[in-house]
């Protein structure tokens, strides 16, 4: 039998619905979206009905919404592409301590190759990044600040809203990786207020190798990739319609299902923590996902520290039974914690315990009781 997969965060299986949906694109239309004959203008219907249901997750034009090879590309594009554009206004750029390899690491390279000053600001012990120390970083040099929806590792959601006005109130631009909350909760850019979004087809039940990068109307950028006049000149590159079409359907499911998803995930991650609590009491483990209101994080996403286990080894030990993630690792009797986890403060006797375990739609009941058995009785044995 298979383990039971409690690593949403990580990646989705494809939906039916969506493999589904994406079939005929495989075999029977297969023309270029660039091309004026029927092949072409079917093909070409198809990836605007994507672009059109993106457009609707998001509540956004549809113009303006760039298809992309994935999330990290489309957050490099932003970044970068900001950096080209506005680069003479000013080099100074704000993001967070908890930001996924995919922000920070283009950061870090405008800082190490071109000048730019990055400046990074801390959370407190939940994962929040405080509005106040924002706004106490802008500078006039400030042209961009990148701060994610919510965090891959603990599922905070990060008060992006306020943050982006005091962008705007400064003149600078806000992108914001949504590619963990986008499909598992609202949405809506407009609320938001960014100006970049971006998104990951994968971690929504569509393909791996497709996401999106929504740009408001109005604001420049460089193309990261050039060539032909692909995605109105946003993006070179044929079109991928197959994986296009099917993060369309995963945009429209997750824009039907919305209200349904989030109670369901909710209620699945809730079993989830009360055995485990009710197994260990807050000596023995450490919640480090906000739960209380359940709205401060991902309604899936539960990140908890077992003190005195090194959870890379109790991963090892359930691995044929459960999958999940860990959020240290020691190697050579050295201990290596996740930036977040130690961005967060957790004490170390927790923090190399730390596990992830995110849910899915496919996730059953059955399954957590199961998942909850074979980890209380592996950490029990650990402990001891």
């Amino acid at each position: 039998m298979n383990p039971i997969y409690l690593d949403y965060n990580a990646t989705t299986p494809i939906k039916r619905e969506i493999a589904d949906a994406m079939t005929p694109y495989l075999y029977e239309h297969f023309g270029n979206p660039s091309s004026a004959h029927p092949f072409g203008v079917q093909t070409k219907a198809a990836v605007n009905d994507a672009r059109d249901q993106v457009a609707a997750l998001l509540g956004c034009s549809p113009a303006e919404i760039v298809f992309t090879g994935g999330g990290s590309e489309a957050n490099n594009t932003a970044i970068k592409g900001v950096a080209d554009v506005y680069g003479d206004r000013g080099q100074h750029i704000i993001t967070s301590a908890i930001e996924h390899p995919a922000v920070s690491e283009p950061c870090a390279y405008l800082e190490r190759r071109r000048g730019f000053r990055i400046t990074v600001i801390p959370v407190d012990e939940t994962g929040r990044v405080n509005p106040d120390d924002v706004r106490a970083a802008i500078t006039p040099e400030t042209i961009l600040i990148s701060i994610m929806h919510a965090n891959n590792e603990v599922g905070t959601i990060q008060p992006i809203a306020e943050i982006a006005q005091i962008a705007h109130e400064a003149g600078a631009l806000m992108h914001v990786d949504a590619a963990q909350s986008v499909g598992k909760i609202p949405v809506k850019v407009d609320d938001l207020g960014a100006d970049f979004l971006t998104l990951a087809g994968h971690k929504l039940y569509a393909p791996k190798g497709i996401g999106a990068l929504y740009v408001r109307t109005g604001i420049a950028f460089e193309p990261l990739i050039h060539g032909a006049s692909h995605e109105a000149g946003r993006r070179a590159g044929t079109e991928n319609v197959l994986q296009i079409v099917g993060l369309g359907v995963a945009a429209a499911l997750g824009e039907r299902d919305m209200d349904q998803n989030m109670a369901y995930l909710c209620a699945m991650r809730d079993q989830l923590y009360r055995t485990l609590r009710q197994a260990f009491g807050p000596y023995q483990m450490k919640l480090n996902t906000p739960y209380d209101p359940c709205d401060r994080a991902l309604p899936n996403t539960l990140s908890v520290s077992f003190r005195g286990v090194e959870a890379n080894t109790l991963l090892a030990q359930i691995g044929d039974r459960v999958a999940a993630s860990a959020g240290a690792a020691c190697h050579a009797g050295e201990v290596t914690l996740s930036k977040v986890i130690a961005a967060m403060g957790v004490h170390l006797d927790y923090a190399m315990g730390t596990v992830r375990l995110s849910v899915g739609t496919p996730t059953t009941p059955d399954e957590i009781d199961t998942a909850a058995q074979v980890i209380i009785a592996a950490v029990r044995g650990m402990q001891a």
